[in-house]
């Protein structure tokens, strides 16, 4: 079983940065991806960067070059640095891990992030 835990949202004004933490613990065998999600409550939850072992890092259109994802490779963490936000990025932000012998897709609770003046 593999625990999935978020972290680092909060608020914060347009042009500022936010860095989101996500922490994977537990059986972790096989890793295949590690990635961050995002919803707008209404709405489908979409991809916002992704990092998998065989085709690297890639992000969304709307975040490139504003957003950053990095890897702890010792400590099973991912992070989010996110830069120059924008009001349309507020949504609450998953992490979601594939692994496993059997594979398997775990996801975190979720971490709100609202961009407001």
């Amino acid at each position: 079983q593999v625990q999935v835990v978020e972290s680092g949202g909060g608020l914060v004004q347009p042009g500022g940065s936010l860095r989101l933490s996500c922490a994977a613990s537990g059986s972790i065998f096989n890793l295949y991806s590690m990635g961050w999600h995002r919803q707008i409550p209404g709405k489908e939850r979409e991809l916002v960067a992704l990092f998998t072992t065989s085709n690297g890092t890639k992000y969304t259109d709307s975040v490139k070059g504003r957003f950053t994802l990095s890897k702890d490779n010792f400590k099973n963490t991912m992070y989010l640095q996110m830069n120059n936000l924008k009001p349309e990025d507020t949504a609450v932000y998953y992490c979601k891990v594939v692994a496993g012998t059997v594979v398997r897709a775990y996801w975190g609770q979720g971490t709100q992030v609202t961009v407001s003046s």
